[in-house]
């Protein structure tokens, strides 16, 4: 198998929500991406899948290393053999994706975040500097396609926490801020416990909206003479905005269950927003 065969499988076998917007692109394009994309997975399946937290933090500590040898031009994994051709071609840091190893650390580090701006600091590791990473690869002209790609980024992990609450809270994690938990009087024990409540559903409707005015923002980020260039971005836009809505629609069910979108009907809606354009 090779590099781009590996990152290939391991994309598809993700069953993300991205990968459906990554058959639009022109090949290189999409080798590139993938690349990345595969990057994110292994490293993020570190923590994941990990049920020693020293065990991951010399995994994590051996990525950095291979991220370092990469960057010399010594790559080793077929991850950063696969990505390491597209570095230079479309001016990847590679600062941040040792930024996006930090914030799988602070998986390991922390369990709850105090405010929204302490969780924007993690979002910014996992989620920021990969929408940035990912804007660069589908074609920038105006620096402020940057911006519109960060804040992007936090827009698609604050759609992952809301869906992902049940999921995280059996692994004792809580992303949901503590000071907005007790603002709407939901106790962590609540959240451990899988306890649907009013109180639950009026928390998870303010993340609701939290997120989709991230998406109206970023989207009016974005310079016009991009937004070809970036619709794979928009495609994902598209994608997660929708799974936000079903989840909405279904009263915020998520602390026993994972609310997801048919493969079926990601591809429709990747079809419609290339074909808009």
């Amino acid at each position: 198998m090779s590099p781009d065969e590996y990152c290939q499988q391991k994309a598809a076998e993700s069953g993300s929500s991205f990968y459906y917007s990554f058959l639009f692109l022109p090949a290189e394009r999409r080798r590139a991406i993938t690349a990345l994309y595969a990057f994110c997975r292994e490293v993020d399946d570190v923590v994941d899948e990990s049920t020693d937290d020293m065990v991951a933090r010399s995994k994590l500590t051996w990525w950095r290393k291979e991220i370092q040898a990469m960057l010399a031009n010594a790559p080793t994994h077929p991850v950063t053999k696969a990505l390491l051709p597209h570095m230079s071609t479309y001016q990847l840091d590679g600062a941040h994706l040792m930024a996006v190893i930090d914030g799988m650390e602070m998986d390991l580090n922390q369990t709850r975040y105090l405010d929204f701006p302490a969780l924007q600091k993690y979002c910014w590791h996992v989620a920021g500097v990969v929408g940035i990473l990912s804007a660069s690869i589908f074609g920038i002209t105006n620096p402020q396609t940057k911006v519109f790609a960060e804040k992007l980024g936090l827009a698609f992990q604050m759609t992952n926490i809301i869906r992902d609450v049940g999921e995280d809270a059996r692994k004792g994690r809580i992303y949901l801020p503590v000071n907005e938990l007790q603002q709407f009087k939901v106790t962590a024990a609540d959240i451990l416990n899988a306890r649907h409540s009013p109180e639950f559903e009026a928390l998870m409707q303010f993340q609701y909206e939290r997120a989709q005015t991230l998406y109206d923002e970023a989207l009016a980020l974005l310079p016009p003479e991009d937004r070809r260039a970036q619709r794979t971005g928009l495609i994902m836009a598209a994608i997660y905005r929708t799974l936000l809505s079903e989840i909405q629609r279904d009263g915020f069910h998520v602390l026993n269950q994972r609310i997801s979108l048919t493969p079926i009907r990601k591809l429709w809606l990747a079809w419609k927003t290339y074909i808009r354009g």
